[in-house]
């Protein structure tokens, strides 16, 4: 057995829930009422076949005003009317940050690396492993929540790992003066491999073309022992005002209009075909194995959309 290997029991007993860090923003504590306040898991672990995939909560944050960012295009009311279907408020949102780890048995691959490289090193120990541990880290696109985890201090926080990332995505942002690029990218690129549309980060885990969101962002196909699951990153944003309504205009698409195909396209065949996602930004809405795991759902079409389906236990039997 590997060093990275796991026994199904252990698996299970990985993915308990662990409280919410204060300092991502969503615990309150009222030590007169010693009232503990809300309570959301760090680290959640599944099988995919023979894989083993961990899905980390990072960082979170609450935005006001979500319609600035999605559902550009539409009026108020109807944006109102999607929220309230959805029992979800009009004037404010969380946002999660969810990369993922996958233990191939072999590898131990981390698809994007979050806001900053001291959380994202923690959420990895939390995981059961070391940031030494990680073999290969995977860029799906260099937006500065998925490239900050790169370097902590000036230094590699996954110093052990080698790096790959789409030729595209790079080869846009190295043309710019993009500062999270230059003191994040930049640095490792002598240590950088490329890939393109269907190409292999290892046995069993391939590259998707989606872009839209930035000029390469892609996604990552897991096929294990008759088991699928994509990596989604951030072809859709918000389980509502992005994925049940892909032609909704999202203000961090770089090509709206390519953004919105890329959704349809790939939400019509996860639905067809009844595969699993990962989302890197979706919601974190329950704690436990009878709950939906963080960030795991499933697409349905709804009217002339797609609507969410999140996971329940599944992925764990």
């Amino acid at each position: 057995m590997s060093e990275f290997s796991m026994s199904r029991r252990s698996l299970l007993a990985g993915a308990a829930a662990l409280p919410m860090a204060a300092g991502l923003g969503i615990t309150k504590a009222n030590a007169a009422g010693h009232a503990q306040g809300p309570q959301i898991p760090r680290v959640n672990r599944f099988g995919v076949g023979d894989f083993e995939v961990t899905t980390m909560l990072v960082g979170s944050r609450t935005v006001e005003e979500p319609q600035t960012i999605f559902g550009m295009n539409v009026s108020a009311e109807e944006f109102a009317a999607a929220s309230a279907e959805a029992r979800i408020p009009v004037d404010k949102a969380q946002f999660f940050f969810t990369p993922t780890l996958v233990n191939t048995g072999s590898e131990l691959i981390l698809f994007d690396t979050g806001l900053n490289g001291a959380a994202t090193a923690q959420a990895v120990e939390m995981a059961g492993y070391s940031a030494d541990a990680v073999t290969h880290v995977v860029l799906t696109h260099m937006h500065g929540d998925h490239i900050g985890g790169l370097m902590t201090d000036g230094a590699e926080t996954f110093a052990n790992a080698a790096y790959i990332t789409g030729q595209a995505e790079f080869d846009h942002w190295s043309g710019t003066d993009n500062e999270g690029f230059a003191n994040n990218v930049k640095p490792l690129a002598e240590k950088m491999s490329f890939l393109g549309d269907g190409d292999s980060v290892t046995s069993g885990i391939t590259a998707k073309a989606a872009f839209g969101h930035t000029p390469g962002h892609m996604t990552y196909m897991l096929d294990s022992n008759d088991q699928q699951l994509l990596i989604l990153a951030d072809l859709t944003n918000h389980y509502v005002w992005s994925l049940a309504h892909p032609d909704w205009e999202v203000r961090f698409d770089m090509d709206k209009a390519a953004a919105a195909a890329s959704r349809r396209n790939v939400l019509g065949m996860l639905a067809t075909d009844a595969v699993p996602f990962i989302g890197y930004h979706m919601p974190f809405p329950g704690v436990g194995y009878h709950m939906p795991f963080p960030g795991v759902g499933y697409v349905e079409t709804r009217g002339d959309g797609f609507h969410y389906v999140p996971h329940s236990y599944q992925l764990l039997l």
